[in-house]
């Protein structure tokens, strides 16, 4: 990890426009907590209701994309990348340093938000707001990691990153069962059920699956960034 790419990226983040979606998501969530809790008759199925339906299946990946394509999209489009490169730094370390503050992102954003909201709903009844909450963790970083590679790979970023989270995690990745295997969603999901005992909760995709795919997705798309990034430099030189 490079600690000034990092500070520089933080504030290219937390320091325009961009915060004000990041934030927008996690209020919208605890607003709805709050109207949710006051109405609902069964706290413990309204609240995986919330969890997958808005947590999971929209906030999550929504987040992701304005992560993964914030923390080097506009570099890449203002040309600022190429200098960056220039700089005798490995492309790898700049892809994970990339990556570190996405998640870190995607935590404070991602998890903390959905922790919060379930456990105003049920506490630690059931583990329930402790899995979402690991889940949503696990979930987030490898949405940020597809997205940082979607990123450097196309200048669409931004559109085929909503084409991939509306149709394919949010259509195709729930309706097709054979699909399933492979949305980030439905391995978010698992974990969640993994940790939780809540009977309401059930994934359809066995944990012993999830986790390595998640692990095995994330790496594999901060590698591919990486080498992606090399090629940038060699597009730059000539």
């Amino acid at each position: 990890m490079n600690t000034t790419i990092a500070q520089i990226t933080y504030r290219g983040m937390l320091g325009s426009r961009r915060v004000f979606l990041l934030l927008g998501l996690p209020v919208l969530l605890l607003a709805l907590t709050g109207v949710l809790y006051a109405l609902a008759s069964s706290p413990e199925r309204v609240t995986i209701l919330l969890m997958e339906r808005f947590g999971v299946a929209m906030m999550l990946p929504l987040l992701g994309l304005i992560v993964g394509t914030g923390v080097i999209g506009r570099e890449i489009e203002d040309g600022v990348i190429m200098h960056l490169l220039a700089k005798p730094i490995r492309r790898e370390v700049v892809s994970v340093t990339k990556l570190i503050v996405a998640a870190s992102l995607m935590a404070l954003f991602g998890a903390l938000p959905i922790f919060i909201s379930a456990f105003a709903m049920m506490g630690w009844e059931a583990d329930v707001a402790l899995g979402f909450a690991v889940g949503a963790l696990a979930g987030g970083v490898a949405y940020a990691a597809v997205f940082l590679l979607i990123s450097i790979v196309t200048r669409f970023a931004v559109t085929v990153g909503i084409i991939y989270a509306l149709i394919w995690e949010g259509v195709v990745g729930t309706v097709a069962p054979g699909a399933r295997d492979l949305s980030i969603q439905q391995w978010t999901l698992s974990i969640a059920d993994a940790v939780s005992s809540s009977a309401f909760l059930k994934s359809q995709v066995a944990p012993g699956f999830a986790i390595p795919a998640l692990i095995v997705t994330t790496l594999l798309a901060t590698i591919l960034a990486g080498r992606r990034l090399r090629s940038l430099t060699l597009s730059g030189s000539e």
